[in-house]
């Protein structure tokens, strides 16, 4: 019987991959706020979900900190350090995009929530959710297909993201005369299509997870 010395260093972490699945999960809880932020028309609800995706965020920094200490602190690590240190990254940063564009939204008094940016927060979602699934299935790499399935989905879901960024941005530069408008909801759809990529990126390491470990 051969011994595959490898498998004793194959995914069996009881520390990072709580952590992966944590930040994953925070990220799918903010963009779920996000959504519910630009459907509601309550400046006393709104005023209620900025406050919580600030809370998010701070919880999605503290996480990504938990994640960076233990990766100093241990010598066995369930995948390349450089991918955990770019995957919890990335999540970090989808976080922090969207908590950007809210805080966008809220410094520029952003009232009226135009359908592009009430779709880009719902594809943010989509992507949040599929990159969840992905990172729950890392922890035994059993189910690749579905992992790499996700991955494909946050792919097609980015490009979405591209289209409905560009279009709204060419509409915007032909319907609105006021620059200083235009300034304000580029800078909010930007900060959201950045998003997208982000999670866009966080997918990219999975698959070199994948690749490193087939």
């Amino acid at each position: 019987m051969s011994l595959n010395i490898f498998q004793y260093f194959q995914p069996k972490d009881k520390k990072f991959f709580p952590l992966f699945e944590r930040a994953s999960s925070n990220l799918v809880q903010t963009s779920k706020v996000l959504v519910e932020l630009v459907n509601t028309s309550s400046p006393e609800k709104k005023r209620e979900l900025y406050k919580e995706i600030e809370r998010l965020e701070h919880v999605g920094d503290s996480i990504t900190h938990e994640t960076f200490h233990e990766l100093s602190a241990n010598f066995i690590t369930p995948f390349d350090r450089e991918d955990i240190h770019a995957l919890v990254s990335s999540v970090d940063d989808v976080v922090d995009y969207i908590h950007g564009s809210v805080k966008r939204m809220e410094l520029y008094k952003v009232d009226q929530m135009t359908p592009p940016i009430i779709k880009l927060a719902e594809l943010i979602q989509k992507s949040s959710e599929e990159l969840h699934t992905a990172v729950v299935e890392l922890k035994n790499l059993k189910n690749i297909s579905k992992i790499k399935e996700a991955t494909v989905r946050i792919n097609s879901i980015e490009n979405h993201a591209d289209d409905v960024f560009d279009t709204a941005i060419a509409n915007l530069f032909e319907t609105e005369k006021n620059a200083v408008e235009v300034i304000k909801m580029k800078d909010v759809l930007s900060a959201l299509e950045t998003a997208t990529d982000k999670c866009e990126d966080a997918a990219n390491v999975i698959g070199s997870i994948l690749v490193k470990h087939s």
